[in-house]
C-alpha cells in the first residue's frame, strides 16, 4: 500500500473523541510511510486528520471540487490540493489514488462515499480493504444494520465481513496490510433465473 484514503465528517461532531482518533489516524498513516488521500477541506475532521498527517511529515493529497473552494473550506497547508469540477470527480480521484479506505465518523456524505467503495469492492470493481475506524462505537448501529441486511440474505456475508471494523487505527491499518478477499460472486439465489412480467 502506497496511500489511504480516509473519509471522514466535514463537522467535529458531539464526541471529543472523534477528534482525537481523526489526529491519531492521520500521524499513524504518516508515521507507516504512507500517504493521505482525503476531501480537501480544513474543516472537521477532515481538517484533523490532514492536519495530523502533514505535522507528522507526511504526504497529504487532498481532492476537493470547485463549488466548496467558493465555499472558502480549501486547505490551504497542503502541498497537494487538487481542485475538480465536481463531486463525482472527486470521488472518483480518490478511489484511483488510495490503496485502501477508512471512515472516520461522519454524516451523510461520508456514508455516501463509505458505500460506494463498499460496493465496488463487492462486484469486483477493485480489491483494495475498507474499513470503519469505530470511536466509541460510533459504528455499532451500521454493523447492526448491515448484520440485519445479511439476515434479510439482501447482503453474502462473506462481503460483510469484507467491512474492516476495529476501534484502533493502528489494528485497522495492520488489517489493511494482510488483506486479501476470495473472489465471490455477488449475486444470489440466481438458480431460477430472471422473473418474467
Amino acid at each position: 500500500m502506497r496511500r489511504i484514503c480516509v473519509y471522514a465528517g466535514s463537522s467535529p461532531g458531539s464526541d471529543p473523541a472523534f477528534a482525537d482518533a481523526a489526529a491519531a489516524l492521520g500521524a499513524e498513516i504518516a508515521a507507516r510511510g504512507l500517504g493521505l488521500v482525503y476531501g480537501g477541506s480544513n474543516v472537521g475532521l477532515m481538517g484533523v486528520v490532514a492536519d495530523a498527517a502533514t505535522a507528522a511529515g507526511g504526504t497529504v493529497i487532498g481532492v476537493l471540487p470547485s463549488v466548496l473552494q467558493d465555499k472558502e473550506i480549501a486547505h490551504r497547508g497542503i502541498a497537494d490540493l487538487r481542485i475538480v469540477d465536481n463531486m463525482h470527480e472527486r470521488k472518483l480521484a480518490m478511489i484511483e489514488l488510495s490503496d485502501g479506505f477508512v471512515t472516520l465518523p461522519g454524516g451523510s456524505g461520508t456514508l455516501e462515499e463509505l458505500f460506494e467503495v463498499f460496493t465496488w469492492q463487492q462486484i469486483g470493481l477493485h480489491r483494495k480493504p475498507v474499513g470503519l475506524l469505530d470511536v466509541n462505537g460510533f459504528w455499532q448501529p451500521l454493523v447492526a444494520l448491515i448484520d440485519h441486511i445479511v439476515d434479510s440474505r439482501l447482503l453474502r456475508r462473506e462481503h460483510a465481513d469484507r467491512l474492516l471494523v476495529d476501534a484502533d487505527a493502528a489494528s485497522l491499518l495492520d488489517r489493511f496490510e494482510s488483506f486479501d478477499p476470495p473472489v465471490i460472486d455477488k449475486w444470489m439465489d440466481r438458480a431460477s433465473g430472471p422473473t418474467s412480467a
